[in-house]
């Protein structure tokens, strides 16, 4: 993992099975070939640690006719007036019938809740206001603990989460937290 990186990155078992093609790298750069005819595409020099791959300079686009969807997903995701962008400069050439697609993905990325209405009562006292939040991880810990608990004192703002195997546990937590609070 890269967090830092900043440059694109694609997947060349995916490129090569979407676009028919294979690709050979050598010191020098790659070369993207048609997988029948054995016919070479592309050839892109690299001088550093990457292999960039750029557009031909010949008018030959072969490699270049995917879908939409496939550059979308390859290009990161990429929004509708950029991937036009694209295709307008010649960058990519594809189907232009499916650019307003848009995948799953993207749909669940722009997911978002409705905001809470804002409220003005505020706790004067530590513990006259708690906040509880029983939070499901999508994946249990190491410590096989799938569920959360999160208390939040609204005067103090204090937090404390409690980790629960089973959300049957709930109610004892609760039950402990209040007997805790009490002393």
């Amino acid at each position: 993992m890269s967090p830092n990186i900043i440059k694109n990155l694609i997947s060349i078992r995916h490129f090569t099975t979407d676009n028919n093609c294979s690709i050979e790298f050598d010191p020098f750069g790659l070369s993207v070939k048609d997988l029948q005819t054995k016919n070479v595409i592309a050839m892109c020099n690299s001088s550093g640690n990457l292999y960039p791959l750029c557009a031909p300079s010949t008018s030959t686009t072969v490699f270049l006719a995917a879908p939409t969807s496939i550059w979308h997903r390859h290009l990161g995701h990429l929004g509708c007036e950029v991937l036009s962008k694209l295709i307008s400069s010649s960058v990519i050439s594809c189907n232009k019938d499916d650019i307003s697609h848009v995948c799953h993905a993207c749909q669940l990325g722009r997911n978002a809740c409705l905001p809470f209405n804002s409220s003005n009562s505020r706790a004067i006292h530590n513990f006259d206001l708690i906040h509880y939040d029983l939070w499901t991880s999508p994946i249990a810990s190491v410590s096989v603990y799938k569920y959360y608990l999160v208390i939040l004192d609204d005067c103090s703002y204090y937090i404390w989460t409690f980790p629960l195997h089973l959300k049957s546990e709930t109610f004892f937590t609760i039950s402990n937290f209040f007997a805790y609070v009490r002393t």
